[in-house]
């Protein structure tokens, strides 16, 4: 896996700032600019790509400590549908709460699509680490 998951780690690192400073604009910038329902559509967007990073920072260290390249794929496999889901997802919400384009509608479902594929792969990736262990 080379160094893959330095790279991963660099994404999470970036995506961490972008979640504090996002969230830090909804919450001091955006509250007197955008309705209730906009503004709790944002911090979904929020909320979804922090956690989501936090997946993307344990799939890259699971990747530097596991020595089966067949799970290595498979978290990089993960983290790559994570982060596709990220900017599906979160900016498509993030758009429809900052422009009302109703165009980000359809991308929505595809990023949580990803997220779910993505914890999946994660999923069949452990189970696949628990049989090479045994």
């Amino acid at each position: 896996m080379s160094n893959r998951w330095a790279y991963l780690l660099v994404f999470a690192g970036l995506s961490g700032m972008m979640v504090v400073g996002l969230g830090a604009f909804a919450a001091h910038g955006l509250k007197s600019v955008l309705s209730d329902y906009l503004l709790e559509v944002f911090k979904t967007g929020v909320q979804y790509q922090a956690w989501h990073t936090f997946a993307v920072i344990a799939c890259a260290v699971l990747i530097r400590g596991v020595n089966c390249p067949k799970v290595q794929k498979g978290l990089f496999s993960a983290s790559i549908c994570f982060i596709i889901g990220i900017f599906c997802f979160s900016g498509s919400l993030y758009g429809l709460a900052l422009t009302g384009a109703k165009w980000f509608g359809p991308i929505t479902p595809f990023g949580g699509l990803m997220f779910i594929i993505g914890w999946g792969v994660f999923t069949f990736s452990a189970l696949k680490l628990t049989k090479d262990t045994q």
